[in-house]
C-alpha cells in the first residue's frame, strides 16, 4: 500500500510537470537578442571566493574577501591556493556544516579542512592585476574583460551527479544530493546513470528517503536497471528538440572505455537521452574545436571537460585554465559571425568544497564562480542578482522562446542585466596556454588524482 501511494503521488507529479510545459517564461532577454549560440562550460569543484574573491578585492569590483571565519570566532587569511587543489569533503552534509545555518563559519569543521589540515579549504587564487601570471590567468583575463555574476549559487547542497542532473532539468527530481554508489552484488559499470547499476538516495513525495536507481526514467517509468518510483521530468534537451534547435553535449559518449568523463556526461542519467536518438548528440569533448572551426556550433553546447582539465581536486588548476582558454579562444577567433552571436557561461558544479563568505538564500547552495563571456556582455560588469544553475536554463529558454522546465527556471533570474545587446560588440581578448612547471608534471605523474569524479558521499 505504501509503495502504491508513492507511485500514485509520483504519477500525479509527472502529469503536473508535463502540463507545465505550456507556461509562459518570464523573460528578461529581448526578442531582438542576437544570441544564436549558448555555450556552458561546467567545471569542477570551486567556490566563488576561492576563484574570484581576491580579484574582487583587488579590483574593488565585486563581493569577495581575503579572510575567512572559523566556528570559534577566529578570522584567518585565505592563503594562496596551490595549483593542485587538495581533497575536501563536499557532500551535502559537509556543505551544510560549512554554511552553519548561514553563519558561513563552519568550514574548519569539514573533513580535510580542519586545523590539522592547515585549514586547507581557506584558500584562494591570487590573480595578478595584469592577468598574465598565476594559475588561472585565462579566467582572470575573461573576468576582467567581460561580466561576472557574484551571486550565482548551486541549486541546493549537492554533489556532482545531482548538480549535473539539475543543470539540464531545473529540478533534482527528488534526488537528495549525494552521488550514486554501487550496491553490494551489482556489477561494476562506468558512469552514474541509468546504465551504471548504481543507486542514489531519493526523497519520496511522502518524505521518506530510499535508495533507487540513479536514473530519471522515461515517461512510462521504464529505463532504469530495476523498477523505480522516480518520475520522468523534461530536460533542456527535450525542449531544444521540440523547438527544432540543435544541441550537443561535449563530454564522452560512453561505455567502459569512457572512463571518468562518462561519469558526468549528463545524458546517461536520463533514460530518454541514453536509450533514444538524443544520445547521438553526445560527442567527445575535443570535437568542440572542430565544430567551432567549421562554424558548426549548435544553438546549445554543454561542455564537460576531461578529468585532467576539469580543475577537480588533485588535478592541475592551470591545466584546466589552459583548457578554458583554448575553448573560448577558439570561439573568439573562429568564424566572426559565430563569435558575434555567442554567449559563453563559465561556472563550477559545486564548491569543492572551498571557503565562501556569502550565505546562500533559502533553498540554494553554496556560491560558485560565474564568468559571462560574449560580445554583448557588459565589459567589466558585476551582476549581483541572485541566480543559480536554473538561471542558465532560463537564459537558454528566454533566448530561444522555449517554455520552462519547472518552477525553478520559470522564476529564475536569467542574467539579462549582464548583457547589452545594443552595444558595439566587444572584441576578443588574448588568451594563452602556459606549460605546467616541470616539478608539477612530475608530481602529477607520481601522484595520480582520482580516476573518477569524487564520490561526494
Amino acid at each position: 500500500m505504501f509503495v502504491r501511494r508513492i507511485l500514485l503521488v509520483v504519477f500525479l507529479m509527472g502529469v503536473i510537470s508535463a502540463l507545465s510545459v505550456g507556461h509562459e517564461p518570464v523573460s528578461g532577454v529581448p526578442a531582438s537578442s542576437p544570441i544564436q549560440h549558448v555555450v556552458i562550460l561546467f567545471q569542477e569543484n570551486h567556490s566563488f571566493d576561492n576563484v574570484l574573491g581576491y580579484l574582487c578585492v583587488q579590483d574593488n569590483r565585486c563581493d569577495g574577501v581575503t579572510s575567512g571565519k572559523t566556528h570559534d570566532g577566529q578570522t584567518i587569511p585565505l592563503s594562496a591556493a596551490r595549483d593542485i587543489p587538495p581533497s575536501i569533503a563536499l557532500n551535502p552534509a559537509a556543505q551544510q556544516k560549512a554554511v552553519n545555518g548561514g553563519g558561513m563559519n563552519g568550514w574548519d569543521k569539514v573533513q580535510g579542512c580542519r586545523p590539522k589540515n592547515n585549514y586547507a579549504c581557506y584558500t584562494q587564487f591570487l590573480t595578478p592585476r595584469q592577468g598574465n601570471d598565476g594559475s588561472i590567468p585565462n579566467l582572470t583575463a575573461l573576468a576582467r574583460a567581460f561580466a561576472i555574476s557574484d551571486r550565482t549559487f548551486e541549486n541546493d547542497f549537492v554533489a556532482s551527479w545531482v548538480a549535473h542532473l539539475g543543470l539540464v532539468a531545473a529540478t533534482h527530481d527528488g534526488f537528495t544530493g549525494y552521488n550514486p554508489y554501487t550496491p553490494p552484488g551489482n556489477p561494476k559499470a562506468s558512469g552514474w546513470g541509468c546504465d551504471s547499476f548504481k543507486d542514489a538516495q531519493w526523497k519520496s513525495p511522502l518524505g521518506s528517503v530510499i535508495d533507487v536507481p540513479a536514473c530519471v526514467p522515461r515517461p512510462d517509468g521504464t529505463g532504469a536497471y530495476r523498477p523505480t518510483p522516480v518520475s520522468w521530468v523534461p530536460t533542456i534537451m527535450d525542449r531544444m528538440d521540440q523547438g527544432g534547435l540543435p544541441w550537443r553535449i561535449y563530454g564522452q559518449p560512453g561505455g567502459q572505455s569512457g572512463g571518468s568523463a562518462y561519469t558526468v556526461t549528463i545524458c546517461p542519467s536520463f533514460a530518454v537521452c541514453l536509450n533514444g536518438p538524443q544520445h547521438n548528440n553526445v560527442v567527445v569533448t575535443d570535437q568542440i574545436y572542430t565544430d567551432i572551426k567549421n562554424g558548426d556550433l549548435p544553438s546549445l553546447s554543454l561542455v564537460l571537460p576531461k578529468l585532467q582539465e576539469s580543475q577537480h581536486n588533485k588535478y592541475s588548476m592551470l591545466e584546466g585554465d589552459n583548457y578554458i582558454g583554448r575553448v573560448v579562444s577558439a570561439i573568439m577567433n573562429g568564424p566572426p559571425d559565430q563569435w558575434n552571436s555567442t554567449a559563453i557561461f563559465i561556472t563550477y558544479d559545486d564548491c569543492g568544497c572551498f571557503y565562501d563568505h556569502v550565505a546562500p538564500p533559502a533553498g540554494l547552495g553554496i556560491r560558485v564562480p560565474m564568468v559571462i563571456v560574449s560580445p554583448y556582455a557588459k565589459a567589466g560588469f558585476t551582476d549581483s542578482n541572485v541566480a543559480s544553475f536554473a538561471s542558465l536554463m532560463a537564459f537558454v529558454e528566454n533566448t530561444y522562446g522555449l517554455p520552462p522546465l519547472s518552477t525553478w527556471d520559470a522564476g529564475a533570474y536569467d542574467y539579462s542585466q549582464g548583457f547589452n545587446f545594443s552595444q558595439k560588440p566587444l572584441e576578443p581578448v588574448a588568451l594563452h596556454s602556459r606549460p605546467l612547471p616541470r616539478w608539477e608534471e612530475e608530481w602529477l605523474r607520481e601522484h595520480p588524482g582520482p580516476s573518477v569524479i569524487d564520490s561526494g558521499r
